[in-house]
Formats: structure tokens, C-alpha cells, sequence
């Protein structure tokens, strides 16, 4: 995985690929924050992978993860991805993290049963990484 692929659902790819449609739909004059819009669409659209990862434990982008904080044995389930993903596909039921978040940084890359200390608000969070599935 390059820097410039962003992983998404091919549902949230397909709603940004339809926004993009109407921005540049014929005639159309666009506004300022449209024209913005409309060069942050086309880069998501380029950069945009689909392809289903392998299951194989690995934590990417493109993978349901589940993680446990060794402070309380608390679990916390969520998608490894570009968080465009919330605005184009509503059926995800869990939090996007994506690799340049704190938290996508620090467990891109890493296996199932891999520990990891986190920088968080309110201190620094031991996880273990419980559960890397493929997003279907």
C-alpha cells in the first residue's frame, strides 16, 4: 500500500464518484467551496482502492479491526480506511479510522496478537490487536 491509495468501501466509491457526476455536469457554474470540493473528489476518486485485503491477520486499510485496551480489557471494534467512507456508505455501523490518524499509525502494519502504546488525550493506551478481518 502506497501513500497515494486511499482504501474505501466500493459503496462510498460509487457516492463520491456520483457527487463528483454532478459538480461537473454540464453548464454548471460552481461556487468557491464546490470548486474545492469538486479537487478533493477527483483526488479521492483517483487514489481510491476497493479490492477486498487478505485474511491474513495483517492490519491495512480495507480491514474490520478489533482492538483491546490493556488498561481496562475494554474492546473496541472499527474500520481501517479513508474516513470518506462516513459520508458514502451509511451501512458501516463503526467508526473509520484511517492511517494517518494516531491511531491508524501506530497499528498499520501490525498482526493479530501484536501490543502497541497509543498517545491518546488522556494518557497513552496499551492495545492488543484482537480481530483484523477483510471488509466484505
Amino acid at each position: 500500500m502506497t501513500a497515494d491509495v486511499v482504501w474505501m468501501t466500493s459503496v462510498a466509491l460509487e457516492a463520491l464518484q456520483r457527487e463528483l457526476a454532478a459538480l461537473t455536469s454540464p453548464g454548471r457554474e460552481l461556487e468557491r467551496h464546490q470548486r474545492a470540493r469538486l479537487v478533493e473528489l477527483q483526488d479521492l476518486v483517483r487514489r481510491a482502492q476497493v479490492e477486498r485485503k487478505p485474511d491474513d491477520g495483517l492490519v491495512e486499510p480495507g480491514m474490520r479491526v478489533t482492538v483491546r485496551s490493556e488498561d481496562d480489557g475494554s474492546t473496541e471494534e472499527f474500520i481501517f480506511g479513508s474516513r470518506a467512507m462516513l459520508e458514502g456508505d451509511r451501512s458501516l455501523g463503526v467508526q473509520v479510522y484511517s492511517p494517518d490518524s494516531p491511531l491508524g499509525a501506530a497499528i498499520n502494519g501490525l498482526y493479530v496478537g501484536d501490543t502497541v502504546v497509543v498517545g491518546a488525550p488522556k494518557g497513552p493506551r496499551r492495545l492488543t490487536i484482537v480481530k483484523a478481518t477483510p471488509v466484505a
